[in-house]
């Protein structure tokens, strides 16, 4: 079968090129023969694998994720956005975003501890509502407060797959030096079932993504539902609330469908595909990484365990994490969430890095190039991390070099010459230079500029990659 792909003037040119360094141009045009591989979806795409059903779930899960709520639907009285893509929407909806959420309560003193002044709304100020009097503001009596960025959410579903008994595997058996702990809590939706170790969070203090979708849903945008069934009352006041929530209780009540909107949100954030690594492996860059002791706690691949859905089954996955709280001192928020201490965060997963373009949980590590916000990030680790900061300040230009090289290959699909999860003519620009055809002078390897266009790892850039390049063409 002959399936003719649009491609632009640039395209039908290289197709010439490449039959000049020997290959047969009609290749490019007759993709009867399948491919080897396949790039790797950009953030914000399904998990390949759905069924025909998941992939309705993913799609409609999307609008509900998008779509702004009402008042009437149940947003407020007191929230921080309406709808989840307000937070989560760079470089596609289900990632990070530029909003900031203030915590806040009484810092620890040598005689008390940590007081959350839950009294008064705490540890999460909602900064917004609908009516300027039912506005919640950080009370008199707190003495610290601590800003939290937006995490990204690509993955979840693998994440939410990993076996406990994988993670806390993990904790018994850690690198010297290292005392990391898994961070049991009860899923919302399950209150009478086990314990699971957290893994959403900056603490991870979230197991499922069914129990992120609710805990997003009541305390970013005021969404009571049958396991959360209580408003936030701004700063606590009850009174005030009453005068202020007019929707009965819970607000999130089924569809048509029978699927209630935090089901809904958990479909689509379930089934995102993960953040793509290009290259996959080999690059020197990651032994610089072990080397100096960052892979200790940023662990790279697991397998999930055996789920309801074969798409998130027993998948190899590299997310870069080992999920476990860990203290790492000054860097820590000052804010205790559950088990979890004012100086303990959870290691964050890296897979999707190089997207990113703020660092750290308040997002301090900005402003400059993705090397020098990555430093920036890499330097403030203290506590147990300290060592692995010394480390990085210590090396070669050469082997700092080559390190962030491997840092910019996670959340960098094939093709994607300018790292902006869009495969467009500008990458074409770029690309077409390291188009080498079958038999190159000198093999790619995965340190190579052309590395990210050898999709299938042999060596090369020919009309098989450029074919695959056409498919996953995005700019047109």
């Amino acid at each position: 079968m002959t399936i003719h792909l649009p491609a632009p003037r640039a395209f039908r040119i290289a197709a010439r090129r490449m039959a000049i360094l020997g290959a047969s141009a009609s290749v490019c045009v007759s993709l009867g023969l399948a491919a080897p591989q396949v790039t790797q979806p950009v953030m914000g795409k399904p998990l390949p694998g759905l069924t025909t059903a998941e992939a309705a779930f993913f799609q409609q899960g999307l609008v509900a994720f998008s779509r702004p709520l009402t008042a009437a639907e149940g947003a407020g009285p007191i929230f921080n956005e309406v709808s989840c893509a307000g937070c989560h929407n760079v470089p596609a909806i289900g990632g990070f975003g530029t909003r900031r959420v203030t915590r806040f309560g009484i810092a620890a003193t040598p005689q008390v501890p940590f007081q959350p002044l839950d009294q008064f709304g705490g540890t999460l100020l909602q900064d917004q509502s609908f009516d300027i009097g039912c506005r919640e503001h950080v009370p008199a009596q707190a003495n610290h407060t601590a800003q939290r960025g937006t995490p990204i959410l690509f993955g979840a579903g693998l994440i939410e797959s990993i076996p406990d008994s994988t993670l806390i595997a993990r904790a018994m058996n850690q690198p010297q030096g290292l005392v990391g702990r898994v961070h049991l809590v009860q899923p919302i939706e399950s209150p009478l079932g086990v314990l699971r170790v957290g893994r959403f969070g900056w603490k991870g203090g979230i197991a499922t993504v069914h129990s992120f979708s609710l805990d997003a849903g009541l305390n970013e945008m005021g969404l009571t539902s049958t396991f959360l069934p209580f408003e936030n009352a701004p700063n606590g006041d009850l009174g005030l609330l009453m005068m202020c929530d007019t929707v009965a209780d819970p607000e999130d009540q089924p569809d048509a469908f029978g699927f209630t909107r935090t089901e809904r949100f958990t479909h689509f954030q379930r089934f995102l595909a993960p953040p793509a690594q290009t290259p996959k492996v080999g690059m020197r860059g990651e032994q610089v990484f072990e080397a100096i002791g960052c892979a200790d706690c940023h662990v790279s691949t697991y397998v999930t365990g055996t789920v309801a859905e074969a798409a998130l089954s027993g998948q190899t996955i590299r997310p870069y994490s080992d999920f476990l709280l860990h203290d790492v001192g000054a860097l820590g928020d000052g804010i205790v969430e559950g088990d979890a201490t004012e100086v303990e965060m959870m290691t964050r997963p890296l897979w999707g890095l190089r997207q990113r373009t703020a660092y750290l949980h308040d997002g301090r590590a900005t402003g400059g190039t993705f090397e020098d916000n990555v430093a920036t990030a890499v330097m403030e680790h203290g506590g147990t991390a300290a060592p692995s900061a010394a480390s990085f300040a210590g090396l070669s230009a050469m082997d700092r070099a080559d390190l962030m090289l491997f840092l910019g290959s996670l959340g960098r699909t094939e093709f994607d010459w300018d790292t902006n999860n869009t495969i467009d003519e500008f990458d074409w620009f770029f690309l077409e230079q390291v188009v080498t055809g079958p038999m190159p002078a000198v093999p790619i390897d995965a340190n190579s500029p052309g590395a990210v266009g050898d999709l299938d790892t042999d060596g090369d850039f020919d009309l098989v990659e450029f074919g695959q390049l056409q498919r996953a063409f995005t700019g047109q």
